[in-house]
């Protein structure tokens, strides 16, 4: 193994920049600086904008999908002007550019979505067709399988603004990553925390990963510190159940893995646009066979869903 000269050792970060990202890469700027005992300076972080930071009209599934938020970090990783680069991981694409790799992921933070709204204690009590705000096809569908009279409306943009754009009345309500609410310091701007049974998360919600070059042992070892396993098997399962349905932003899917016990306990869901039908699976099987896992689950699934759910795939 690549040993560390703390002495001399400096990374480049990549990140987007909005807060939330900064959040996330400050994050692993501190845990590194902590695990090596260095000072914090000695690692740069490098403000990359993305394509999907540019899009604001139209939601990402009609723009090209999750690869919008990682290309530019992508082409600076691979052309060597930054050495790591820091993703929420749900915006992760499913499949990984050629000579890339996802080097592993920060402890999880809490996998649950946050309720927004300033008419309502929560998402049961909302008038009668309220506008619900979202840019994630996965949220629209939970929250129209529970009330289907609501009336989904585009709403992109940070957390502060879509937040502000709920408090000053421009919809009645969203949905937001609670984790991302909780980076930010803002987790009191919640107005309700959901049920997991009832709204499952979006593959790698809560989790930062942080890729590199394939064969860069330098920067593995660097990491080797922050990294935690018990994350890593669970977005192992998570990402390969999601290979296997091929899915994307067009398809409104969910799943979460965590360990239990031992043991890593595996659920996941698709749904109609409408909400009105959804199909989930449980697996529960071994942390190391966690691609196994995932893979099986996907293929139960696959095959009890309608193709119809799947046309767009």
């Amino acid at each position: 193994m690549t040993m560390i000269d703390s002495n001399t050792l400096t990374l480049k970060i990549g990140t987007r920049g909005s807060p939330l990202a900064l959040a996330q890469a400050h994050e692993t700027q501190r845990r590194l600086s902590l695990a090596h005992h260095i000072d914090p300076a000695q690692i740069e972080i490098v403000i990359i904008k993305t394509s999907g930071d540019m899009i604001r009209d139209r939601a990402l599934s009609e723009a090209g999908g999750k690869g919008l938020f990682t290309k530019e970090l992508d082409i600076a990783l691979l052309a060597g002007e930054i050495d790591l680069a820091v993703h929420s991981a749900k915006d992760m694409p499913t499949l990984m550019p050629e000579g890339m790799e996802i080097a592993g992921y920060l402890p999880r933070e809490d996998v649950r979505d946050a309720f927004i709204s300033a008419r309502a204690a929560n998402l049961l009590e909302l008038p009668q067709q309220a506008s619900f705000g979202s840019a994630s096809l996965r949220r629209q569908a939970q929250a129209l399988r529970l009330r289907p009279d609501l009336k989904p409306a585009l709403l992109r943009g940070n957390v502060e603004t879509r937040l502000e754009k709920v408090e000053s009345g421009a919809c009645d309500c969203t949905l937001l990553a609670l984790a991302g609410l909780k980076r930010l310091g803002l987790a009191h701007r919640a107005t309700h925390i959901l049920d997991i049974a009832e709204f499952l998360p979006a593959v790698g919600q809560g989790a930062i990963a942080i890729t590199a070059r394939e064969g860069d042992a330098r920067v593995a070892a660097a990491l080797a510190p922050i990294l935690d396993m018990e994350t890593t098997q669970a977005l192992i399962a998570e990402r390969a159940f999601l290979r296997v349905l091929d899915g994307s932003c067009r398809t409104p899917i969910a799943g979460y893995a965590r360990h239990h016990h031992g043991r890593l306990q595996f659920r996941g869901e698709i749904l109609s646009t409408d909400g009105a039908q959804s199909f989930d699976v449980i697996f529960v099987g071994r942390p190391e066979d966690a691609a196994r896992l995932g893979e099986d689950a996907g293929h139960e699934l696959l095959a009890r869903t309608p193709p119809e759910l799947l046309s767009h795939r």
